[in-house]
């Protein structure tokens, strides 16, 4: 079993509208062709205003998570206003690119939204940061991607976009063995910042 795999298992999306971001993941946990775990969550919202989408070693997004969600904490009370997404983006940029002789295995989608409007990034173990309209990650990417673009409109309304996310992860679903068992949307606008969880039959 390659790095590769373990850096790119899974599935996940990531779409910015002119209202707000859509990110979703599958929940399958599965080191080559072994299953660990059913249940595992690879989107996050985070201060209400960011969502994280990743795919890779379960133990490295759940590390990544964690201290990027303390890091914003720590700036905004430090410089008493709120960190724009680009400046959180950049933050998770920084520490990937620190740890690059000994990277963590994951790549990320990050998004969120602040006064100037939406804002999607992607990034790879070493902390490359490319703000893009929509991307997909992990092994099921290529079948995510085709899904997304067939109907992508950046104006497209929220509810639509959700509806997109989930169909690009669930095509991947049905084709990627280590991408199942579920698919996680967090939905980040400026009124209303949620979670879900879609089964898949």
């Amino acid at each position: 079993m390659g790095y590769e795999r373990l850096v790119t298992g899974a599935t996940a999306v990531g779409l910015k509208l002119r209202s707000g971001v859509v990110l979703a993941a599958e929940k399958r946990v599965s080191y080559g062709g072994y299953v660990v775990s059913k249940v595992g969550k690879k989107t996050y919202l985070l201060a209400d205003r960011f969502g994280v989408a990743m795919a890779g070693l379960f133990a490295d997004i759940l590390t990544i998570t964690r201290w990027l969600a303390v890091e914003i904490r720590s700036y905004e009370i430090q410089l008493g206003y709120p960190i724009s997404v680009r400046g959180a983006a950049k933050l998770l940029s920084t520490l990937l690119y620190q740890y690059k002789y000994y990277p963590f295995l994951s790549e990320v989608i990050f998004g969120g939204i602040d006064e100037t409007g939406p804002h999607l990034f992607v990034m790879d173990p070493l902390g490359s940061l490319i703000e893009d309209n929509y991307a997909a990650i992990g092994t099921g990417a290529p079948i995510a991607i085709g899904v997304i673009e067939s109907s992508y409109r950046e104006d497209m309304e929220v509810s639509d976009a959700e509806r997109l996310a989930f169909n690009a992860v669930k095509a991947a679903i049905s084709r990627d063995a280590v991408s199942g068992d579920g698919v996680d949307v967090v939905v980040v606008t400026p009124g209303r910042s949620y979670e879900k969880f879609y089964p898949v039959a």
